[in-house]
C-alpha cells in the first residue's frame, strides 16, 4: 500500500494534469465547451472511414444520363429549348422503356427561345389583318410551344423534379415557379418542436410542368465548414412545411409513393426528438435538422453513365443498361457548376451524390449517428483515458510507446467493427487525439518541466504580455527583443471607466466587494489585450494602459490594437450582465488610440523599474481616451491609426487640438470592418459625412437641417445634437472667413 502511495505522491502533478486533459475532453464530446480543430479531425477521421468502407461497386440499378461535355458540344450550351428535353423524355420511356425518372435541373422559367412569343405579338400588332400568318400560326403554335411539349412528355409517367432553395439571399424571399405539396403540413410539423434547415425562399418549376410530373424534390446540399458534402437535409422547412429531398422522392416512387412518417422519441420531460423517417417498412436515420449521412458507393463512376446526346440520337451502344431503371438526368460537365467537394473525390458529380443516396435507401444501408453515441463515445475516453492515466507513468519510454500503438489499434479495431457491422457512426477522432495527448504530454513532462529559457523570460515579461507571446520569446532569446530603452512606430490603447470615482464614492461598497469589482472587470480586458498579442503597460486605478510592437516586432500592431478595443467593447456586455445580477452599477468606457514614434524599455530609479512607454504620441492616446465623453463614443482613434488600418470604416468625428498640443489631429470613430457593416449603418455614415462637410464649409443652414435630421433619426446619438448645438452657436456668433474647422479643448 505504501509502495502505491509514494508512486502515486511522486506523480500527484502529472496525474492531476493528466485528469484535467481527460476532463476536457469529455466536455468537448459533452457540448460543454467546442474545439473547432477536434470537430475538423473528426470530419477528416470520418471521410477516411467512409473511403474504407464504401462498396466500391458498381450499381446499375441507377444510371445517371449525363449532360456531359459530349452533350453540349453536339447540342449546345445549356439550357437546352425545352423541346429537346421533352425529346429527351420521350426517348428514355419510349425507346429505353426507363421505370422513373429523376431530374437534377430545374425548370423555373418560360422557353421563349422557339420565338413563339414574339410571332404571337406580330399577328396581334402589325400583322394583325393577315390572315394567312394567323392561320399558319395556329397550325405552328402547338410545335413552338416548348412548353407545352415539355409539360406532355411529363404526362401519366414516372417524373420526379427537382427544385432548389437558395441559400445565402440575405433574408430576401425569392419565389419562382412553383413548389410541390409538402411531405408534411404546418399543422403536423407544429405538433413536434422538431429542429430543420428553414429556407427564405424557393426556385421551382413552373406550375405546368409541376402539375404533369408525378412529384418534385429539393436538391440542396449542406456543406460542412469544412466545405465538405457528407450529409443532405432529407426534408426542408418553407413557411413552416416540410419538403423531401431529390433522393428521397425518387425512392419512393420507386416503392410505390409510401406516406412518410416521423419516428419521434418522446422523453419523459416532453421533449421530441426525430431519429429517423419511416418509408414503408424502411427506416431512414436522421440527425440534427432532418439530415442523413450519405451513404457513398465509391468514387466518381459508380454508377452507369450514359451521355444525353447518345440518348436523343438512339446511340447507347447498350439499351438494356436502361431498361426498367431508375435515371437521374444530371451533369458532370465542369462549366454547370454542379460538381462538389465530398469525402470521396474533392471534384465529384452532385447527381451522383443523389444516386448514392437513392442507392443506400434501396439496401437499407444509411449510417445512424444517433445521440446515445455521445454516451457510448463518453464512456470509451473513460476507459482508454484512465488506463493510459495509471500505467503510463509507471512504464519506460519504449514500453510506453509500444503499448500506445496497441492501443491506438484496438480502439480503431473497434470502432470499424461498430461502423460496418452495426452501421453506427461512433466519433474516432476524439479518442485518437485523447490518446496523443496524453503520451506526449508524458513523454515530455520532464524537458517541459525542466525548461529554463521560458521560466526566465517568464520572470522577466510575463506581468507584461501574455503566455503566448513568452513562448514566441523563448524560441527567438536575444535576437528579437530587449528590455533597453529604444525608439519604434507603436500603437497605445488607453481606457477607463468613466465617472468610476463618483461611482465608487456612492457605491458604498466594502473595500474587499469594491477589489472584486475591479477584478471581475479587469480580467476580462485583459484577456482582449493578450488575445491580441498586446503588451500591459500599467493599470492605473479603473484604467488600462497598453501597447503593441514591443517586446516583440508586431507589423500589424495599429490593427490589433482596434480589435483589441472592439473585443473590449463586446466583453463589456458580458461584464455589464454580471454586473446587474450581483446589484453593482452599469459601468461605461472610453478608449483611446494612437499610433506613433514611442520611447519604450526599462525605466524608472534604482528603487523601482518598469518595461514602459513615453512620448508625445502616448501623451495623444490619453488624452483621445478623455475625450471620447465629449462625443458620445466610446472609442476615438487618431487619423494616424486610422491610416495604419484601412480594412476598417469610420466615422469622422473632428479636427481637433487636445490640450498641451499645437498641432490638429483628425479623429475617428472605427465602426466595423468593410464588408461587415449594415446597409443602413452604411447609409446614415453617408448622411452624416454630407452634413459634416456642410459644417465645415460653414453652410450653417444647411449643416444645421441635415444635423437635426440625424438627431430625429438617431436620437441616441449624441454625436450629432453636439454638432447642432455648435451650429447654432455658430449661426449667432460666426467663427470668420479665416476658421479652420478646428475644436480646440482646453481641458483634458
Amino acid at each position: 500500500m505504501s509502495k502505491y502511495y509514494v508512486v502515486i505522491k511522486r506523480h500527484a502533478l502529472r496525474l492531476l494534469i493528466s485528469l484535467t486533459i481527460l476532463l476536457f475532453f469529455i466536455l468537448h464530446v459533452t457540448k460543454f465547451i467546442e474545439w473547432d480543430f477536434i470537430n475538423a479531425l473528426e470530419n477528416k477521421a470520418y471521410d477516411v472511414r467512409v473511403r474504407l468502407t464504401m462498396p466500391n461497386i458498381v450499381d446499375s440499378r441507377i444510371v445517371i444520363v449525363d449532360i456531359d461535355e459530349q452533350s453540349l458540344n453536339e447540342i449546345g450550351r445549356w439550357p437546352w429549348n425545352r423541346k429537346v428535353i421533352a425529346n429527351l423524355i420521350e426517348q428514355l420511356f419510349n425507346t429505353y422503356h426507363i421505370d422513373v425518372l429523376g431530374m437534377d435541373v430545374v425548370f423555373a422559367e418560360p422557353d421563349n427561345s422557339s420565338g413563339l412569343k414574339q410571332l404571337r405579338e406580330l399577328a396581334q400588332g402589325p400583322l394583325k389583318e393577315a390572315k394567312r400568318f394567323s392561320e399558319i400560326l395556329k397550325t405552328l403554335e402547338t410545335e413552338l410551344d416548348y412548353d407545352a411539349l415539355l409539360a406532355k412528355s411529363m404526362r401519366n409517367r414516372r417524373i420526379v423534379l427537382g427544385y432548389a432553395f437558395p441559400i445565402g439571399q440575405d433574408g430576401a424571399q425569392v419565389e419562382a415557379g412553383k413548389l410541390p405539396p409538402p411531405v408534411f403540413s404546418r399543422e403536423e410539423v407544429q405538433t413536434y418542436q422538431l429542429n430543420y434547415i428553414t429556407a427564405n425562399g424557393f426556385a421551382g418549376n413552373l406550375p405546368e410542368f409541376q402539375a404533369n410530373a408525378m412529384t418534385a424534390g429539393h436538391f440542396v446540399f449542406t456543406p460542412d465548414p469544412d466545405g465538405i458534402v457528407r450529409r443532405v437535409p432529407m426534408l426542408y422547412g418553407y413557411k413552416g412545411q416540410l419538403y423531401e429531398s431529390l433522393s428521397l422522392a425518387v425512392a419512393r416512387a420507386v416503392f410505390g409513393n409510401p406516406k412518410i412518417k416521423l419516428g419521434v422519441v418522446t422523453s419523459e420531460s416532453s421533449y421530441h426528438n426525430l431519429e429517423f423517417l419511416k418509408m414503408g417498412n424502411r427506416n431512414i436515420p436522421v440527425a440534427g435538422n432532418i439530415q442523413t449521412l450519405i451513404p457513398f458507393q465509391g468514387s466518381q463512376g459508380s454508377f452507369p453513365y450514359v451521355s444525353a446526346s447518345d440518348v436523343l440520337n438512339k446511340q447507347v451502344k447498350n439499351p438494356e443498361i436502361l431498361k426498367d431503371k431508375i435515371v437521374l438526368l444530371g451533369t458532370s460537365a465542369a462549366g454547370l457548376w454542379d460538381l462538389r467537394a465530398t469525402p470521396v473525390e474533392e471534384i465529384y458529380p452532385g447527381v451522383e451524390i443523389h444516386a448514392s443516396l437513392i442507392s443506400g435507401l434501396l439496401d437499407n444501408r444509411i449510417m445512424e449517428n444517433p445521440n446515445y453515441m455521445i454516451g457510448m463515445e463518453v464512456s470509451l475516453l473513460i476507459l482508454i483515458g484512465l488506463v493510459m492515466i495509471i500505467v503510463l507513468p509507471l512504464l519506460s519510454p519504449l514500453l510506453a510507446t509500444v503499448g500506445t500503438i496497441i492501443v491506438f489499434g484496438f480502439v480503431f479495431g473497434l470502432n470499424i467493427n461498430i461502423w460496418t457491422q452495426m452501421q453506427l457512426v461512433l466519433p474516432l477522432a476524439t479518442t485518437f487525439l485523447l490518446m496523443l495527448t496524453l503520451f506526449l504530454f508524458n513523454m515530455s513532462y520532464g524537458y517541459f518541466i525542466e525548461t529554463s529559457n521560458k521560466r526566465n523570460l517568464t520572470g522577466l515579461f510575463g506581468q507584461y504580455v501574455p503566455p503566448e507571446l513568452v513562448d514566441e520569446m523563448s524560441n527567438n532569446l536575444g535576437r528579437e527583443f530587449s528590455m533597453e530603452g529604444e525608439s519604434r512606430e507603436m500603437t497605445v490603447l488607453f481606457s477607463d471607466i468613466r465617472d468610476f470615482t463618483s461611482i465608487s464614492e456612492n457605491l458604498a461598497l466594502a473595500p474587499k466587494e469594491l477589489s472584486q469589482l475591479m477584478n471581475e472587470y479587469l480580467t476580462p480586458m485583459t484577456h482582449a489585450i493578450h488575445h491580441h498579442r498586446g503588451t500591459i503597460d500599467k493599470y492605473i486605478g479603473d484604467a488600462i494602459m497598453a501597447f503593441w510592437n514591443a517586446p516583440l516586432n508586431d507589423p500589424h500592431h495599429a490593427r490589433h490594437a482596434i480589435d483589441t478595443a472592439m473585443e473590449m467593447l463586446e466583453r463589456l456586455k458580458e461584464i455589464q450582465l454580471k454586473f446587474h445580477a450581483k446589484g453593482w452599477p452599469e459601468i461605461n468606457i472610453g478608449i483611446g488610440l494612437n499610433t506613433g514614434i514611442m520611447n519604450v524599455g526599462n525605466m524608472g530609479s534604482q528603487f523601482r523599474i518598469a518595461y514602459t512607454v513615453l512620448g508625445d504620441a502616448v501623451n495623444l492616446a490619453s488624452r483621445l481616451e478623455g475625450t471620447t465623453k465629449q462625443y458620445g463614443v466610446q472609442i476615438i482613434v487618431s487619423e494616424m491609426t486610422k491610416a495604419a488600418v484601412p480594412e476598417y470604416l469610420y466615422r469622422k468625428l473632428d479636427f481637433v487640438r487636445v490640450k498641451g498640443k499645437v498641432q490638429p489631429v483628425a479623429i475617428f470613430e472605427p465602426v466595423g470592418l468593410h464588408g461587415q457593416i449594415a446597409l443602413n449603418v452604411m447609409a446614415e455614415i453617408a448622411h452624416y459625412e454630407q452634413a459634416l462637410e456642410h459644417y465645415q464649409q460653414q453652410h450653417w443652414p444647411l449643416a444645421r437641417k441635415k444635423f437635426a435630421r440625424l438627431c430625429e433619426e438617431y436620437p441616441e446619438r449624441f454625436l450629432y445634437s453636439l454638432y447642432l448645438k455648435r451650429i447654432e452657436n455658430f449661426i449667432k456668433n460666426p467663427p470668420g472667413d479665416n476658421w479652420d474647422g478646428i475644436y480646440t479643448f482646453t481641458t483634458k
